[in-house]
This record gives structure tokens, C-alpha cells and sequence, in this order.
């Protein structure tokens, strides 16, 4: 019988970690397909004190307002990208006046590349932790924290306070560039966002389960 309890454990283990590593190695392909899609949008603040929190906000409108008409109608991440590129030198233009008008004088500046990010939560959609395309906005130092959201799709331009009106913007935005598969993975809607642990597991452990059959 122990024998029978010694085998029966090592089977159990070994299905264990094939079905984790398995798990991981979907997840982290799933990921990286999803991430190809998707440019997100980071404002940096040049530190954590109340007056640069405040000032990257004010930041963030303006070069929001500057550049929500040039990326509307884009069709796909390629088409935004140009347009980051092409009006890269206006927006920190854009974001210097408004760094001047405060009355500071940090330097601003501006990248468009891959970069690892942790799990984030926006509204009603959580990423899960890996490399994306960011095109981020950093303010002096750039040691405080950052604002994101997603440029494209453009959910950057939609209101996440407003709710299930926000919730159902946003689904539509991520359903034309997301498979279902992919969508399903990043909605929260229906979960606690406030627990991102279980986040983490439903990402590398229940969606690929139910994929694999297992």
C-alpha cells in the first residue's frame, strides 16, 4: 500500500509540473501574441512628491488632447505608430509648455519601444506581466510614478470612470485587435481586480487547463 501511495504521489507530481510548465509556456505565447498588438501609453513623473504627481497629470491632458484626433481613426497598431513617430517632437513640445506654464523647468523626453512591465490593471482590463511596445513621456528624473493606459487601441480616450458605459467601449476597442481567446484572458469584469494574485493564476493556470483539455 505504501508502495502504491509512493507511485501514486510521483505520478501526481509529475502531471504537476508538465501541466505547470505547459501552463507557462502557453501563457507566456499567448502573451507575447497579444503584446504585438498593443502600444500602451506612459507618462512618468520626474518624483512621487504631491507637485510632480500633480504636474504629470496636467501633462497627460494635453498631450491626450494634442494627439486623440491624429490616432482616431487609426486601423491597426502600425498606422498608430506613425503617427506617434511622425508627431513625436510636437508632443513633448506640447508637454514643455505645460512644464513651463507650472513654472518648473524638467526636461522632457520621449521613447517609442519594448519594454517589461509588471501586471497592470486599466479600468475593466488587466495585462498580464511582460515585454510591450510602450511610447512613454518622462519628466525630468523620471523616478516617480507613472500614469498609463492603452494608446491602441485607443482606450487612452476613453472614460474608465464611467463604468459599464467605459467597460463596454473598451470591450469593443480590444475585441477588433484581440482574439476571444485573448480577450477572455485580459477582462476582469467579471473578477476581483483587486486580487492580483488570483489574476496571475487565472492567466498562467485556468484558461490554458481549459484549453489543453486537462
Amino acid at each position: 500500500m505504501k508502495k502504491f501511495l509512493l507511485v501514486f504521489s510521483i505520478c501526481v507530481l509529475s502531471i504537476f509540473t508538465v501541466c505547470s510548465y505547459l501552463c507557462e509556456v502557453k501563457s507566456d505565447n499567448i502573451q507575447d501574441d497579444m503584446a504585438s498588438r498593443i502600444i500602451r501609453f506612459h507618462v512618468i513623473a520626474n518624483s512621487d512628491s504631491k507637485s510632480d504627481q500633480a504636474l504629470k497629470l496636467k501633462v497627460r491632458d494635453e498631450i491626450l488632447k494634442y494627439i486623440q484626433p491624429k490616432l482616431k481613426d487609426c486601423k491597426n497598431i502600425e498606422e498608430s505608430r506613425k503617427v506617434l513617430m511622425e508627431n513625436d517632437k510636437d508632443v513633448l513640445k506640447v508637454a514643455r509648455r505645460v512644464i513651463s506654464k507650472q513654472g518648473y523647468n524638467y526636461e522632457v523626453k520621449s521613447t517609442l519601444s519594448k519594454v517589461n512591465f509588471p501586471i497592470k490593471t486599466y479600468g475593466n482590463i488587466t495585462l498580464p506581466q511582460g515585454r510591450y511596445e510602450a511610447y512613454r513621456v518622462i519628466i525630468g528624473k523620471g523616478r516617480g510614478q507613472n500614469w498609463w493606459c492603452v494608446m491602441f487601441p485607443p482606450l487612452c480616450f476613453v472614460d474608465i470612470t464611467k463604468g459599464q458605459v467605459s467597460y463596454k467601449k473598451t470591450e469593443q476597442e480590444m475585441k477588433k485587435v484581440l482574439t476571444p481567446e485573448e480577450y477572455k484572458m485580459v477582462n476582469n469584469n467579471k473578477f476581483d481586480i483587486s486580487d492580483k494574485n488570483n489574476i496571475k493564476v487565472r492567466f498562467k493556470i485556468i484558461e490554458v487547463l481549459n484549453k489543453l483539455g486537462i
